[in-house]
């Protein structure tokens, strides 16, 4: 009776590891069968370079240690893009943009309800690693290179909608160069693409003056959403 017992144990966990073996064959097989699809239109037969413009809109922020939400501004997100296949589902992709970060300050007083948003603007270069899960679904993720053209604060009236300029900052006051890393998914219909990614800054951007110490232990933080079109 024992002996039945363990005969049947073993049969068991026999059982019990095929099972594993072959949901985790099924599981590698349906992964690889997925990346294995490229995103390209129903007129394409083959894997093709696409060149394209997008654009979007930054929600974005500045942050020492942990990023919080609270001070985050709306930017404009901008610019054009290519995409070099390397294998069925795998693609690199350089963007050049013009991308508005920054970070904003809300008030309330006898003066009048408002914000005011602190603007950074860089020309950016992300170098993104795109692995398609499907035909029309993809992530992608890689470094990102930013070059500083201007800086400024300015005034939104939120009784009037009017939007003022405060004042133009120095951009010596601040690190000419950023850089991070990028993260997202992507959406592809046809030669249109929607997505979502996240922008982490690696480089604090304050250098000197006033504003520059002000923020000198701060580093860059955005979402951006955008659409496109391929060609």
């Amino acid at each position: 009776m024992i002996e039945n017992t363990a005969k049947l144990n073993t049969m068991k966990n026999a059982t019990g590891s095929f099972r594993k073996l072959f949901l985790l064959a099924a599981l590698t097989g349906s992964l690889t069968a997925a990346m294995a699809q490229e995103q390209q239109t129903t007129s394409e037969t083959s894997l093709q370079p696409k060149f394209g413009i997008r654009g979007g809109v930054n929600l974005s922020n500045l942050y020492v240690d942990d990023v919080k939400d609270e001070n985050m501004k709306v930017g404009l997100n901008v610019g054009v893009f290519a995409k070099f296949p390397i294998t069925k589902g795998f693609s690199i992709q350089p963007e050049l943009a013009y991308s508005s970060k920054g970070a904003k300050l809300t008030y309330d007083n006898i003066l009048g309800d408002g914000e005011y948003r602190f603007n950074l603007n860089y020309v950016e270069l992300p170098v993104l690693a795109v692995f398609n899960l499907g035909k029309n679904f993809n992530i992608h993720a890689g470094p990102y290179a930013a070059l500083l053209t201007s800086a400024n604060i300015k005034r939104l009236d939120h009784e009037t909608g009017d939007v003022d300029n405060i004042k133009d900052l120095d951009t010596d006051n601040f690190k000419r160069f950023d850089f991070g890393l990028v993260g997202g998914i992507g959406f592809d219909i046809e030669n249109f693409t929607l997505g979502a990614r996240y922008n982490y800054g690696l480089n604090e951007i304050g250098d000197g003056g006033l504003a520059g110490e002000a923020t000198k232990n701060s580093k860059n933080s955005a979402f951006t959403f955008y659409i496109g079109i391929g060609f």
